[in-house]
């Protein structure tokens, strides 16, 4: 049966989209939220998004049956009856909610929708109409409405796209207010946005990078270094790659700060009569802090006239992915001499300097690892294989 349009608006109800999905009979109202299967919650959803227009019956058998359905017409149907008995249920109070017209489905205009994913949207355009000081404000006002990702749970692809379009929104804003957090000093402003921004996106390193400043700022270097090391695990568990060069830069100038306590005789003390650590291992480095090491490496040949091997190191395609190349790190680390700096090149590769060796010399030590790995960890398959090559001291062709 079609249904006729109310033209006076009596009610508005607002819908929260970011984050947990709930509505409010009014802004300050109680929170309501619901529960029904997937396809029932995602089909309500799609309405509420889309409750600026009419929904023709073909786009949202299209969007939610496609040709999975012998009789879609019917199926859409029984959809439609179940997301109003799921308003009725949420608004016990509201009447005729959805209504049926001629070949699609529309909200009845009597009763209004406010969505906070179109308020943060609108507040994202309106950003830029300011400058100064309530620039800065506008900016933070609008990335408080980001309240979490959009419809979380619901992994259907319009939802996905949507989530994404909304992502970025709220990392764009975090990104053009945290430069400006800055210039002002207001730290904890700065690290409750950047720990927000890594909670949508936490592989980006330009919030790790503000946080460690922050914290270093406020005189915490030690929360740095944890918030690196930590940052650096994840970054590996989830996509097997290092920390960019400017974040390394700033755990290192942590790290270094950590010791600012010792004074110039202790750290006489510490460098000519200190004891070597018996739990001493290899020197695991990023590339770039590699290739300055292999530079200053090649400076002492010069004048030394000493030999100095690099090798690379390789895991065949037959592994079993992360274990393996943790596997060949432990090797690497425990069956090098204490200080040999070793890189990560990727996932399942390693090049390592090893100082005061031939290239003969660089070859036997290459096949006592290769040994070692496989009695070690006899089960695997991986095929392990190396390249060496001797370094040539600084001004040598």
């Amino acid at each position: 049966m079609e249904e006729t349009r109310s033209t006076e608006e009596t009610c508005t109800i607002h819908f929260e989209l970011l984050g947990s999905f709930s509505c409010r009979e009014s802004r300050d109202g109680e929170k309501k939220n619901t529960a029904a299967g997937r396809k029932v919650m995602s089909f309500l959803q799609y309405l509420i998004v889309n409750h600026a227009r009419d929904l023709s019956s073909e786009e949202l058998i299209r969007q939610f049956w496609g040709e999975e359905s012998s009789d879609p017409a019917n199926a859409l149907k029984n959809m439609i009856y179940k997301v109003r008995s799921l308003l009725k249920g949420m608004l016990p109070d509201k009447e005729n909610l959805l209504v049926t017209l001629p070949g699609c489905y529309a909200w009845n205009p009597a009763c209004r929708l406010e969505l906070d994913s179109e308020a943060f949207e609108q507040a994202c355009l309106e950003v830029r109409k300011y400058a100064g000081d309530a620039y800065l404000e506008m900016l933070m006002k609008a990335t408080s409405l980001y309240k979490g990702d959009f419809l979380q749970g619901n992994d259907d692809e319009w939802a996905l796209s949507l989530r994404r379009y909304y992502q970025t929104l709220y990392l764009d804003l975090c990104k053009m207010a945290l430069p400006l957090l800055q210039k002002e000093e207001r730290w904890t402003e700065m690290i409750g946005l950047c720990e927000q921004a890594q909670g949508v996106d936490f592989g980006l390193d330009t919030f790790i990078v503000y946080q460690m400043q922050a914290l270093i700022s406020m005189g915490h270097p030690e929360r740095a270094v944890q918030v690196y090391q930590s940052f650096r695990e994840q970054l590996w568990q989830e996509f097997e790659i290092e920390p960019t060069e400017q974040v390394e830069q700033i755990h290192m100038l942590a790290e270094s700060m950590c010791r600012s306590d010792v004074d110039g005789q202790d750290i006489l003390k510490l460098v000519a009569e200190g004891e070597p650590d018996a739990e001493a291992k290899a020197f695991l480095c990023t590339f770039s802090v590699f290739r300055s090491i292999v530079a200053l490496e090649k400076r002492h040949m010069a004048r030394s006239g000493e030999t100095s091997s690099i090798a690379i190191v390789s895991l065949g395609n037959q592994v079993t992915p992360t274990t393996d190349a943790r596997r060949l790190e432990r090797v690497l680390m425990e069956g090098l001499r204490t200080g040999d700096p070793v890189a990560r090149l990727d996932a399942g590769s390693y090049i390592l300097m090893l100082t005061g060796a031939s290239e003969k010399s660089a070859w036997t030590v290459m096949d006592r690892l290769n040994r070692t790995f496989h009695k070690v960890y006899s089960h695997s398959r991986a095929c392990i294989s190396y390249r060496v090559s001797p370094l040539k001291p600084a001004g040598a062709y």
